[in-house]
């Protein structure tokens, strides 16, 4: 029996699409598969009231595996001497979205470490090159924090999103899970950089990232609901052999899904991935990220020789349904929990339709 005040918090974060911070604790600590049940029924009725049963392609072009940063979770971390490190070049990554559009990819996502290489003399002229070719496609910049005079070249050069995970709402968590030089403060200020320069802006975090607690995700919850953006990546921790986070235990597939149910509800638009991490976790991880309220998959459009170097933990699916190739399978295991692939940039719906 899910208890009287916790359905009381549900039944206000349904109607009211906010709750205080520390009701959010409440519900997090308190969490039972009784409640998630609940929650995720909710979230997928959410879901289908505001999408219907589609579910939105982004093609994932990771471009380069050097990373100027050293975080203490990501096996692309600049201290990593065993990374196998690669970079695209333009006409490779052209090349790629060229594939993916035959494939009905409508939405490309450049995704990278922070690699000096990717200057905007020669991201501009590639973005530009993207829009050009492909005018009724969107383009997603995942690249990490750049300057604002960086960011403003991009849009203009035509791209239409910029994800960044903000990765913990909470500068002493952020300062456990990165070096000294990375500022939790620059990390904010690029992401309101980025939604005063007009990008439809992404955002996320890990769950169960060491020393995260009930407090923390509480705290990045209220962020989001504060922030609106609108799109929100998370996905459960997962180790890397050679960071320093290497022997922690992997985040909780529960509690991922437990939290997309909850941002779900909390903004009904949201575009609100099933990660690789998910699929990563657990064979059907991608599907139960579905049913609890997700409505994106991003499968790998980059050259099948460089996938596996794009190790950002251990075990990282990069084929089968996660790969561009897959998408038979993946339309397939889509039809298996009610869902059907929709083509499109997938644009998020506009407030007044929700």
């Amino acid at each position: 029996m899910i208890p009287a005040e916790t359905l009381r918090r549900i039944e206000r974060l349904e109607t009211e699409q906010s709750l205080s911070e520390e009701d959010y604790e409440r519900l997090i600590a308190e969490r039972t598969p009784e409640t998630a049940a609940l929650l995720a029924e909710k979230a997928l009725a959410v879901r289908k009231r505001v999408y219907g049963d589609g579910v939105f392609l982004r093609g994932l072009i990771e471009i380069s595996s050097f990373c100027r940063n050293d975080c203490y979770y990501c096996g692309l971390r600049r201290g990593n001497r065993r990374c196998a490190r690669y970079r695209l070049g333009p006409e490779e990554i052209l090349a790629c979205a060229a594939g993916g559009y035959a494939l009905g990819f409508r939405t490309f996502v450049l995704q990278g470490g922070e690699d000096a290489a990717f200057t905007d003399e020669l991201l501009v002229p590639l973005v530009a090159a993207l829009k050009e070719r492909h005018p009724d496609a969107a383009v997603t910049l995942s690249l990490g924090e750049r300057s604002r005079e960086s960011y403003a070249r991009l849009k203009e050069a035509g791209a239409d999103r910029y994800l960044l995970r903000h990765e913990t709402a909470d500068p002493a968590l952020y300062a456990k899970l990165h070096p000294r030089e990375m500022s939790f403060e620059d990390r904010m200020d690029c992401l309101r950089t980025l939604r005063e320069l007009g990008y439809q802006v992404g955002c996320g975090f890990m769950v169960g990232a060491p020393f995260q607690t009930a407090a923390h995700l509480a705290k990045d919850l209220k962020f989001i609901e504060d922030f609106r953006p609108e799109m929100c990546g998370i996905g459960p921790f997962l180790p890397h052999r050679d960071t320093p986070f290497g022997t922690e235990p992997a985040g909780s597939l529960e509690l991922t899904l437990y939290l997309l149910s909850i941002l779900r509800l909390m903004l009904p638009a949201l575009l609100l991935p099933a990660t690789t991490a998910l699929g990563s976790i657990h064979p059907e991880g991608r599907e139960k990220g579905l049913l609890a309220g997700a409505n994106v998959v991003m499968p790998n459009l980059s050259p099948p020789d460089v996938r596996a170097k794009y190790e950002i933990y251990n075990g990282k699916l990069s084929s089968g349904a996660e790969a561009a190739e897959g998408l038979r399978d993946l339309a397939v295991r889509f039809a298996g929990v009610g869902c059907r692939i929709e083509a499109g940039r997938g644009d998020p719906r506009p407030a007044k339709a929700v």
